[in-house]
């Protein structure tokens, strides 16, 4: 496995870790709102959906499901929906946040909904099947399992990059936190934020099968 193909891949998924994505953002957004303990929770919770992809591909479920335009819209607008519900009760719970103690949100409730998140945003299978599938090597292991490896890899690179964010976010948020108008409206435009990666959601076309 260690070959050409390999440090190919590690390289670009190094790279694509590194760049903001809804990822990035969605836990950056819990952080701001919720604290760093409900941050980390949520990065747990999207490697976990990850995963799920990763599984899902390397089993062709994730294939099955970008195939047919009936699964594809019905995964995307649940996931949809899930996203803009948190945003909403983000938004309402924003007269709460208002110092380090607050808990407006549990951290076993932010990482369940890391994982439904991600777990239920398409648009990860579609990324896993053309991204990885580039890479591997038909003469080589069984291309389930090099799926797997690469899928895997690929998820520990996103949440270290998630990690890293979680900490600035928090950090932010540290600073902010002795300024209740403004943490308030910190929390509400996180709320706006995650509900708008919602509607991005709702908007996304299937891929088309090639």
């Amino acid at each position: 496995m260690m070959d050409t193909n390999f440090w190919l891949f590690l390289g670009a998924a190094l790279i694509i870790a590194t760049v903001p994505g809804p990822g990035i953002f969605y836990v950056a957004a819990r952080t701001l709102s919720e604290g760093r303990a409900s941050g980390f929770a949520s990065t747990a919770g999207t490697a976990l959906g990850g995963l799920v992809h990763v599984v899902a591909g390397s089993l062709g479920i994730s294939a099955i499901i970008l195939a047919s335009a009936e699964l594809f819209a019905a995964v995307k607008f649940v996931g949809a929906l899930y996203l803009v519900w948190l945003g909403i009760k983000t938004f309402r719970s924003a007269g709460r946040t208002l110092s380090l103690e607050s808990e407006p949100v549990g951290d076993a409730s932010a990482f369940r909904d890391g994982v439904l998140v991600e777990a239920l945003n398409p648009k990860t299978a579609a990324f896993f099947l053309a991204f990885i599938p580039q890479f591997l090597d038909p003469a080589g292991a069984s291309p389930t399992l090099q799926f797997m490896l690469f899928g895997a890899i690929s998820v520990t690179l996103n949440t270290l990059a998630d990690v890293a964010v979680v900490l600035m976010a928090s950090a932010t948020r540290t600073q902010l936190i002795g300024r209740p108008l403004l943490m308030r409206r910190l929390t509400q435009g996180s709320g706006v934020f995650i509900a708008g990666l919602g509607l991005s959601l709702a908007l996304a076309r299937r891929p088309v099968q090639g």
